[in-house]
């Protein structure tokens, strides 16, 4: 972190002289002071713009190693074999807090920190735009920071992460994992406070993949859709089940709406990297364990793809289905989704209305081609019920894992060598105070 901040820095520069903005200070020699100074609305939608496509950078690392370690797939690789060797606990291996697994998701999450943390001084300092204007631009910086820190949380877990980071020269300490998950959740509020502020439209254009969540009152969805998902990691249900209420949750609506990181293959663009081709000899193959547990007529098995070649063996490891979650290099990639709405709320229902846990377990299930629930209906049986849903819902999504550690139930990850071991958390990165 403490190289980072420099290279943060040099990044939001870097990115404003590439847009080539006419109104900066010196055109030929950008310099961030004079976006600070008093923004045009052109420079800041080149910083929204840009905290858009940070939010895309080094995010493959994250869904990939957190979907290894929570045996969702196999990353069989010639090339690193980090991949099924460390990540997976290998024999006496451990994790190295050098490591590119690591390393990138950390730091490219608060690179997106910073560059919003530019966007909100130079929004603030700006004339040339509204109170409510302003509003906008804090509503929509501090949710996506949120989102951002929430994800290092997740991975740094009981080695706490920074919450304040806007000093470049004097970051704040670290706080422990509760800790952040209470600083995001005030985050959270302190954005929603903003939006419904910020007037019936933003002063800029969010990208293409936030159609729906493109006003102040379509991003307060957002927001609350991700305090909802906050609360159910503090354990606090009733607070998930009101922050659903103000959420884009729809009960009989399309299970995929939702906000989301947009990709293109389009010259100059960024690619979803998340895409593989498949029957590949490198390749991203589901855990057999996906195929093998689930429910017979589980349409959501369409998100592997039976190998024509047969099977693939790399490292101890073998599987025959290639994961086909995203089918182009143009498919966006969601932040969060109606689906996991739904599923939060039948887990928050769980002890309080178990009714209602059902009939929303059943709305996924009606949706994956399944009959109706008719297992039992004590809260143990359900709270089974309903990761068992998530599980084939949100495969390969970066879930897993963090649910069966907030749960306690890592030890029911399969381990398919000797001396395989299942990570809890990933080391604090070698630049970071150890």
């Amino acid at each position: 972190m403490k190289n980072l901040k420099y290279i943060i820095l040099l990044f939001v520069v870097v990115f404003i002289s590439s847009c080539e903005i006419s109104d900066l200070a010196n055109p030929n020699g950008p310099s961030i002071e004079g976006v600070l100074q008093d923004a045009t609305k052109s420079q800041l939608q080149t910083l929204v713009t840009g905290s858009e496509d940070l939010l895309r950078q080094d995010i493959g690392f994250y869904y990939d190693v957190v979907s290894i370690v929570g045996r969702e797939y196999y990353y069989m690789t010639g090339s690193d074999p980090r991949y099924t060797g460390e990540v997976l606990g290998k024999g006496s291996s451990t994790l190295d807090n050098a490591g590119f697994y690591g390393t990138r998701p950390y730091s490219g999450r608060y690179r997106t920190i910073r560059n919003l943390n530019v966007l909100i001084e130079a929004a603030t300092n700006s004339t040339t735009i509204t109170p409510a204007e302003l509003n906008g631009y804090l509503g929509f910086a501090k949710t996506l920071q949120a989102y951002e820190l929430h994800i290092v949380a997740n991975l740094q877990y009981k080695n706490g992460i920074r919450v304040d980071v806007s000093d470049i020269n004097n970051l704040g300490g670290f706080v422990s994992y509760d800790q952040a998950l209470t600083s995001i959740q005030t985050l959270l509020d302190e954005a929603n406070s903003h939006l419904s502020a910020a007037g019936s439209s933003f002063a800029f254009v969010p990208s293409s993949a936030l159609a729906g969540f493109s006003s102040p009152a379509g991003f307060s969805k957002f927001n609350r859709a991700l305090s909802a998902r906050i609360s159910l990691y503090q354990g606090n249900k009733a607070d998930a089940l009101t922050k659903l209420n103000a959420s884009f949750m729809d009960l009989t609506g399309d299970l995929k709406t939702g906000p989301a990181r947009f990709y293109s293959a389009s010259g100059g663009d960024f690619a979803n990297n998340l895409f593989r081709v498949p029957d590949q000899a490198d390749a991203i193959i589901a855990h057999p364990s996906f195929v093998n547990d689930a429910e017979a007529g589980d349409n959501r098995l369409s998100k592997v793809l039976l190998r024509p070649s047969g099977t693939l063996t790399l490292d101890d490891l073998s599987g025959d289905y290639d994961v086909w979650i995203f089918r182009s290099l143009n498919d966006y990639v969601p932040y969060i989704n109606n689906e996991e709405l739904i599923l939060i709320m039948a887990e928050a229902s769980i002890g309080s209305n178990n009714t209602n846990a059902i009939s929303a377990i059943n709305i996924i299930r009606s949706k994956a081609g399944l009959a109706d629930y008719s297992g039992g209906t004590s809260d143990a049986e359900l709270l089974n019920e309903v990761l068992l849903q998530r599980r084939y819902s949100l495969f390969g999504l970066g879930h897993r894992w963090v649910d069966l550690r907030r749960l306690g139930r890592l030890n029911q990850l399969p381990l398919d060598r000797a001396n395989d071991n299942v990570w809890e958390q990933f080391p604090r990165p070698v630049s970071e105070p150890q």
